[in-house]
C-alpha cells in the first residue's frame, strides 16, 4: 500500500498558503483588466462548455493548485484506479466503475485479479439489453399473460438515487409506454404510495441489492411480494398454493444481485438475476446492472449512449494535461475553497428541471466518498475534508435560498448547469420561455460575481439605510456548465464529471473515496434497538436513557 502524501508538506501547499494571506478577490477588476480571462478559463469537456472565469482564482493560484495535484499524485492515482489496483484499501478492492462504460473491444484488454473484466462487463450488458428488449416488446409477460406497463425499482442508496435521477432527467426518452417508480425508504409510506393504483398483472418489480441482504431493500421486497399475492388474489388470479405463488413471483420479480442462492430462495429465477462486482461501489453503480430499470424504460440504446457519455469524460481525465483537465481543475478549486478560503458547503444549481434530483444524487456521491477523517493508510487527516453538497433547480432556488448566497456571511461556491435546447420548448405570448429561463441563469452568475456597489444603488435613487441593504458585495464564486441539450450522453458526462471531481479531492486529501464505514454503526444499532421498540424489555434496558425515553414515548402513543 502506497502511503498518501500529506498535502500540507508540499511546496504547492506553502505557495497556496502564501497566496491566501492578504487575498482580496476582485472579479470586477480582474474582468475589466484582463480581456482574455474568459477565454483562458473556459474549457471544453466532451459536449460540455465549462466556464471557470467567475471563480476566485488567478493564474498564479491555478498554477499552484495544478502543482498540488502533481505533488500529491492525482494522475498516478487515477492511472492506478484504471489499471485495477486495489486503491480501496480498507476493503482490499479494485475500483473499476470506469470499466463499466468501456466500449466493447477496448484495448488494451482489462484483466484484473485474473478476471477478464471487459468480457464480464459486456456479458452483463448483453443480458441487460436482451431482457430490456423482451420487456419492451411484450415478449416478457406477467403471470396472466399481460404486457408490463409499470416497473417498480426497489433499492436504496446508489441502487435508488442513481436510477431515479437518471430516469427523471431522461424522461423525454421514455417512449415505450412503461412507467418506472422507485421505492427506497423503509418508511411504509414509500411502498404504500408507490404501489397505489398499480395493476399487479402488469407490474414488474426489480430488487436491487448486491448481497440480497440490505435491510431496507429486502423488507420492501417482501412487502411488494405480499402486495402482489394479495392484489392478484383479489383480482381472481389463483395464488393460494405455493406453486401458484412461486409462479407469480417468477413472472413479476427480477433481481440485480450476485447472491443467486438468496435470489432463488426469495422465489426469483436466478436466470433473471443481473450481477455486478465488488469493485463497483453503490454510489458509482448507476452504469452497472443497477441501471436495469433505465434500460427497460428508456431503451437499451439510450442506456448505451449514457455509458458513452461517462466514457468520454473518463478518457478526458486520462489523456488531458492537468492544467486543462476539467474535472481535476474543478476538484482543485473545491480544495482551494475548503482548505484556504473556509467554505463548508457547495451548491449545485441546475437550470434544467429534468435535473431536479441531481443535487440529491451528488450528496451521496460526494459526501459518502469524501466525508472521512482518516487517510487511506489509517492515519488522521491533516486538512479539512469534504463539503456539504446541496441545491435545487433554478428558478425555484432563487425564491428560496439565493438570498444567503448573495448577501449572507457564508462563502458558498456554486455550480450552475444549463442546456441550450429544452426538451419541451414553449412560448408565452411570443416569448421563448426557455430563453427567459436562461436569462435568469446568466443573471444570477453575473450578480454573484460582480455584485452592486453602494454608488450604483444611490444612482438609482436609493438613500439612507436602504443603500446598505440593497448593496451586493459580489465576488461570490460560480462555475457555469453549458450543454447543447440534455441527451443521454450529456447526462453521463455530467455524472462522470462529478465522480472525477470527487476523486481528485480525495487524492489531494489522501483519503479513500470508495468505502463508507460511517454508515455501518447506525445500521448495526438499529437492529439492536428494534426489539426494544417491539416490546423486549431486556433490549430496552440495554439502551441509554434518552433512547429509553423516546421508545417509551413511542410505545405510549402507538395506536
Amino acid at each position: 500500500m502506497t502511503a498518501p502524501i500529506d498535502p500540507t508538506t508540499t511546496s504547492a501547499w506553502a505557495e497556496l498558503s502564501a497566496l491566501k494571506d492578504g487575498f482580496a478577490p476582485d472579479l470586477r477588476a480582474w474582468f475589466a483588466e484582463d480581456a482574455t480571462r474568459v477565454e483562458r478559463f473556459s474549457l471544453p469537456l466532451a459536449d460540455l462548455h465549462v466556464d471557470l472565469s467567475k471563480n476566485l482564482v488567478t493564474d498564479e493560484i491555478l498554477a499552484s493548485l495544478v502543482k498540488l495535484a502533481e505533488e500529491t499524485g492525482v494522475a498516478s492515482r487515477y492511472a492506478a484506479m484504471l489499471a485495477g489496483e486495489h486503491i480501496n484499501t480498507t476493503e482490499d478492492r479494485a475500483v473499476l466503475h470506469t470499466a463499466l462504460r468501456r466500449p466493447a473491444g477496448a484495448q488494451p484488454a482489462l484483466v484484473v485479479d485474473g478476471q477478464d473484466v471487459d468480457t464480464d462487463v459486456q456479458s452483463v450488458l448483453s443480458a441487460i439489453d436482451a431482457f430490456a428488449t423482451r420487456v419492451r416488446s411484450g415478449e416478457w409477460k406477467g403471470v396472466t399473460g399481460k404486457k408490463v406497463t409499470h416497473i417498480v425499482n426497489i433499492g436504496i442508496g446508489g441502487s435508488d438515487l442513481g436510477p431515479v435521477m437518471v430516469y427523471e432527467a431522461l424522461e423525454p426518452y421514455a417512449t415505450a409506454g412503461i412507467e418506472t417508480r422507485f421505492v427506497s425508504n423503509i418508511d411504509p409510506t414509500d411502498m404504500g404510495q408507490k404501489v397505489k393504483g398499480l395493476d399487479p398483472e402488469t407490474t414488474l418489480f426489480i430488487v436491487a441489492s448486491k448481497t440480497f441482504t440490505t435491510l431496507e431493500t429486502l423488507t420492501n421486497a417482501r412487502l411488494a411480494r405480499d402486495w402482489l399475492w394479495e392484489t392478484l388474489g383479489a383480482a381472481g388470479v389463483p395464488v393460494s398454493t405455493d406453486a401458484e405463488k412461486d409462479a407469480a413471483v417468477a413472472h413479476h420479480f427480477v433481481a440485480v444481485s450476485t447472491a443467486l442462492d438468496k435470489v432463488a430462495a426469495f422465489g426469483i429465477d436466478p436466470t433473471n438475476a443481473f450481477g455486478f462486482w465488488d469493485w463497483v461501489g453503490g454510489r458509482y453503480s448507476v452504469d452497472s446492472a443497477i441501471g436495469l430499470s433505465l434500460a427497460i424504460s428508456l431503451g437499451p440504446d439510450v442506456f448505451r449512449e449514457l455509458l458513452a457519455g461517462f466514457h468520454a469524460v473518463d478518457r478526458h481525465v486520462a489523456e488531458t494535461p492537468l492544467e486543462e483537465n476539467v474535472p481535476v481543475l474543478m476538484g482543485l478549486l473545491n480544495v482551494w475553497y475548503v482548505n484556504f478560503l473556509g467554505a463548508q458547503s457547495h451548491a449545485v444549481l441546475p437550470y434544467a428541471q429534468q435535473l431536479h434530483r441531481f443535487a440529491a444524487y451528488l450528496q451521496q456521491l460526494t459526501m459518502e466518498s469524501n466525508g472521512k477523517s482518516v487517510k487511506w493508510d489509517g492515519t488522521p487527516v491533516t486538512t479539512e475534508t469534504g463539503e456539504i453538497f446541496w441545491g435545487e433547480p433554478g428558478t425555484n432556488g432563487q425564491h428560496a435560498f439565493y438570498q444567503l448566497i448573495h448577501q449572507g456571511t457564508k462563502l458558498i461556491p456554486a455550480d450552475f448547469i444549463a442546456v441550450v435546447n429544452p426538451a419541451y420548448p414553449l412560448e408565452d405570448g411570443g416569448q421563448d420561455v426557455h430563453a427567459l429561463f436562461l436569462a435568469n441563469f446568466l443573471a444570477q452568475t453575473k450578480a454573484l460575481a460582480f455584485g452592486k456597489t453602494a454608488e450604483e444603488v444611490e444612482a438609482e435613487g436609493t438613500t439612507g439605510a436602504l443603500v446598505a441593504a440593497r448593496t451586493f458585495a459580489g465576488n461570490r464564486p460560480t462555475t457555469s456548465i453549458f450543454a447543447p441539450s440534455l441527451t443521454p450522453s450529456v447526462l453521463g458526462q455530467l455524472i462522470a464529471l462529478y465522480e472525477h471531481i470527487t476523486f481528485t479531492q480525495s487524492v489531494v486529501w489522501g483519503i479513500n473515496a470508495f468505502d463508507q464505514w460511517g454508515v455501518e454503526l447506525g445500521k448495526k444499532l438499529a437492529l439492536e434497538i428494534a426489539p426494544a421498540i417491539e416490546g423486549d424489555d431486556a433490549a430496552l434496558a440495554a439502551q441509554d436513557a434518552s433512547t429509553q425515553a423516546l421508545i417509551a414515548y413511542y410505545r405510549a402513543n402507538r395506536s
